[in-house]
């Protein structure tokens, strides 16, 4: 094939390989920029700036405004609107003025400010239809700026839809039915081989677009260099260029990134996303050579490079004033917000104490999730003298958890650690011949279903299926839709009976099974049950009789981000698994006298029990309740009566949120609206979330914090060692920041770090989202996630951190540990230390110091 209008593609390979290395840096500071998206099964709340937390959070509102044109901040009208309504205030303002170095242009004084916050933005214009000038333009968004804003013109808009059309059906997990036969080649390369018979875009208007992108090199590396090359982007601009071809595509390359992640976990080198970004960058280059005669394009396509040549690099861009204003008030916002919530717990501590008994009526572990914030409280109030605990929901068991009939499980951990286990789903006292014939029964009926879903949705036969079938379908339908009947099938699996389907629970022995060691041996018990102990703080204080550690999860249907719900941080899982395996460990005699031996005395009469808090209902399942001592009858009927009304408290505190204020039989609504597949809020996830406090409870007992703290319980006293506390600061905390700036970037520009109308989704490939037929694949969260219709439930702060810690503490971690330093550093969360249970509050100041919070 020939080549319609060239223009010289490339220097020469000697070039090409002496600017090897620089081209590779630039590449892979581009994709480190990504954040990673996890599929939906595992569905992990992550941080959309991710990959620009080595720099500050306002050096990373001007990266972003000035490379892909994006706000990180809210429009100027609700910073106005928050002034209005005095929830920013005088003192606010002049404590973001005092902490902001002078830029020229920018309010000075609070005069100057609030008069600055009336003021609409004052774009400079680089390109025509431009919001704000940016770094450097891409080919298709030049070609888009000639159109005249033409939608249905947009090249940008095509290039979008048939690179996402192609990444759905190379990266599809099983949605289609027939799959692309060239999934075994490399992204780049299938691409290739299938953009040599793809005649789509010539047909939309750009000639010669096969010859151009198939005289490209094969190598993704050296593609991307012919096209920075041919296209002649400035050196020091092609992280840039690089950077925002990436942003077009951000849902699959936040895909890619994913596969990237997971494989350096497993050792291995995944290069999905570079050969990605050599695809997009292979269209621009297609767009770029069917244009290349064109006077008009050529002028806008030789001032967009001079643009690139001029603008500055991140470090030495200086904000501007319009930037400096929008963050001098979103500082202030923060400033009033953090205020207010230190005033509280400066107020609480003064407070008379709570007289607790001395030995806890019952100890309650729940995860540090702000949801159980609400629930923590309400069981305190069902029941005074109980215990609750604040602790990591997969309770400190990093395991991948195999359910029953399967050969592969999921981690149930958080994605920042790597599961140490394998632990197998067994059914409970079983024979090895029943357990066999279960196994069996389970994978006949899951070979069953599979082919009954192929041919439902085969090409042959699916249309006679729909007219032979389909009417006995209208009676489901309808009781589907009037809630009567479950939409979706329940997660145990029906070829086993209730009664053995009750039996089912992990396997703890250490064993080999299908060539792999599963559950724990001796040692590896007593570790955990010490390290799990620690964490939670216990290993010094007295024991209850029934001692419950309660994972989360929730229900609802036709929900694509279901798994967004259960646990944020543990890939989408319920916290059950690692329940019921810290339960089963630490009720075994012999960790327990291995945990004698070393200090730490559990009373004979002392029972864990699982259990599960649905998050939708706030009702809690327990699990083993048949296998708690008949001594301790009255102690569990007690707490079972103290589990329902609190869930009934909780749920009244949330039904004002939900908008159920009033409703007469609201137990029973709310659990409608977990079965309603038409519900887009069966419930707020964990919106809201605005701190996270490390500290023993009596520091926030009794202190109503709305659903929006998240609560790890920890006793510095308990922890001279420190390594407890390096433990919160190095996973919990991160954790909490990534799912607070997930709701943070959700909720400040949707379209960019959102998901947009939930309404509009349809999935794709099993992977993730689209909004509508086509477009790129959605990240983040959905609009109603974080919006009622009428206003914001989730407020954009960044998270606050209080620890009752001493500060030479805190400080050796963020020494030891690069990440936490520069979360701190950068200012994407904000630390304070708590001393005196929480009368004096001191907040770490960027650069090092800590001052007395205002």
């Amino acid at each position: 094939m020939t080549i319609q209008n060239p223009i010289a593609i490339a220097p020469s390979a000697a070039t090409l390989a002496g600017d090897r290395m620089a081209l590779e840096s630039a590449i892979h500071e581009a994709c480190a920029r990504i954040a990673p998206l996890w599929p939906l099964r595992g569905f992990v709340a992550v941080n959309p700036f991710l990959g620009f937390t080595g720099q500050g959070f306002a050096d990373t509102c001007a990266t972003m405004r000035r490379v892909a044109r994006v706000d990180m901040l809210m429009p100027r009208d609700f910073y106005r609107d928050a002034l209005a309504q005095g929830t920013i205030d005088d003192a606010a303002l002049e404590a973001a003025l005092a902490a902001s170095p002078a830029i020229p242009g920018a309010p000075g004084d609070v005069a100057s400010l609030r008069a600055a916050a009336q003021q609409e933005r004052n774009w400079d214009q680089t390109l025509p239809g431009a919001q704000h000038p940016a770094a450097i333009a891409t080919v298709a968004e030049v070609l888009d700026s000639l159109s005249g804003g033409d939608r249905e013109a947009s090249r940008t808009r095509f290039m979008v839809d048939e690179i996402s059309r192609w990444c759905g059906a190379y990266f599809d997990e099983g949605q289609a039915s027939w799959r692309l036969p060239i999934r075994h080649l490399s992204p780049y390369a299938a691409w290739r081989a299938t953009a040599r018979h793809d005649r789509n875009p010539e047909a939309m208007g750009i000639p010669g677009f096969r010859g151009a992108v198939l005289t490209l090199p094969c190598d993704p590396v050296e593609a991307i260099g012919a096209v920075l090359a041919g296209l002649r982007i400035p050196e020091r601009a092609r992280a840039d260029y690089l950077h925002r071809a990436l942003f077009d595509i951000r849902g699959w390359a936040a895909y890619a990134r994913h596969l990237g992640w997971v494989a350096a976990q497993q050792g291995r080198d995944d290069g999905a996303l570079v050969g990605l970004l050599a695809i997009r960058i292979a269209w621009g280059w297609g767009l770029f050579q069917a244009r290349s005669q064109d006077g008009r394009f050529r002028r806008a396509w030789t001032h967009a490079i001079a643009a690139a040549a001029s603008a500055p690099r991140d470090g030495q861009l200086g904000l501007d004033a319009e930037l400096a204003t929008d963050l001098l008030l979103h500082q202030a916002y923060e400033e009033a917000a953090r205020r207010r919530l230190a005033a509280r717990l400066r107020g609480h501590a003064a407070a008379a104490p709570l007289r607790l008994p001395a030995r806890p009526a019952i100890q309650a572990a729940f995860c540090i999730d702000v949801r159980s914030e609400v629930f923590r409280r309400a069981l305190e109030t069902a029941m005074p003298g109980a215990e609750t605990i604040g602790f990591a929901g997969f309770f400190g068991f990093p395991i991948e958890y195999v359910p029953f009939g399967r050969s592969r499980g999921a981690a149930h951990c958080p994605v920042l650690l790597k599961p140490a286990f394998t632990v197998c789903e067994a059914v409970q006292g079983a024979t090895p011949a029943e357990e066999t014939g279960l196994h069996a029964l389970r994978r006949l009926r899951q070979r069953a279903e599979r082919a009954w879903k192929a041919f439902r949705r085969s090409a042959v036969s699916s249309f006679t299926h729909v007219e032979t079938a389909g009417l006995f379908f209208g009676a489901k339908i309808a009781s589907d839709s009037l809630g009567l009947t479950r939409t979706v099938a329940h997660p145990r699996d029906a070829a086993l009976d209730a009664a053995t389907a009750a039996r089912l629970g992990p396997r703890i022995e250490a064993k080999e099974e299908a060539g792999r060691l599963t559950g724990f041996d001796d040692a590896q018990r007593l570790a955990m049950a010490e390290a799990v102990l620690n964490g939670m703080s216990l290993a010094g204080t007295t024991f209850a009789r029934l001692v419950l550690l309660a994972g989360h999860g929730s229900t609802t249907v036709n929900n694509p981000h279901a798994a967004g719900l259960d646990c944020g941080a543990c890939g989408g899982q319920t916290g059950e698994a690692n329940a019921r395996i810290a339960a089963a460990i630490l009720n075994d005699p012999a960790v327990r006298s291995g945990l004698a031996g070393k200090g730490i005395q559990i009373p004979d009469d002392t029972w864990f029990l699982p259990a599960l808090h649905d998050t939708t209902t706030d009702a809690v399942a327990l699990f083993g309740a048949e296998s708690v001592p008949a001594s301790h009858a009255d102690d569990l009927a007690r707490l079972r009566d103290a589990l329902d009304r609190a869930g009934a408290l909780a749920r009244m505190e949330r039904a004002t949120l939900l908008g159920l204020e009033g409703t007469l039989d609201l137990d029973a609504r709310i659990t409608a609206r977990s079965r309603d597949w038409s519900e887009v809020r069966p419930e707020w996830g964990l919106a809201g979330n605005a701190a996270f406090i490390a500290a023993p409870r009596s520091v926030t007992r009794g202190l109503a914090l709305g659903g929006r703290a998240f609560l790890h319980d920890y006793d510095a006293a308990q922890d001279a060692s420190g390594g407890v506390l390096e433990l919160i600061m190095t996973a919990p905390l991160v954790v909490a920041s990534w799912i607070n700036l997930q709701y943070f970037g959700s909720t400040v520009n949707n379209e960019a770090f959102g998901s947009g109308n939930k309404v509009l989704h349809n999935v794709i490939g099993q992977l993730g989202v689209l909004e509508g037929n086509a477009g790129d694949l959605r990240a983040g969260l959905p609009w109603q996630s974080v919006h009622d219709g009428a206003r914001f439930v989730h407020e954009p702060l960044r998270l606050s951190v209080f620890i009752a810690a001493p500060e030479a503490a805190m400080e050796a971690v963020m020494a030891k540990h690069q990440g936490v330093r520069d979360l701190v550093e950068n200012g994407w969360l904000h630390l304070h230390a708590l001393a005196e249970e929480g009368r004096v509050i001191r907040r770490r100041v960027p650069g090092g110091g800590w001052v007395e919070e205002g």
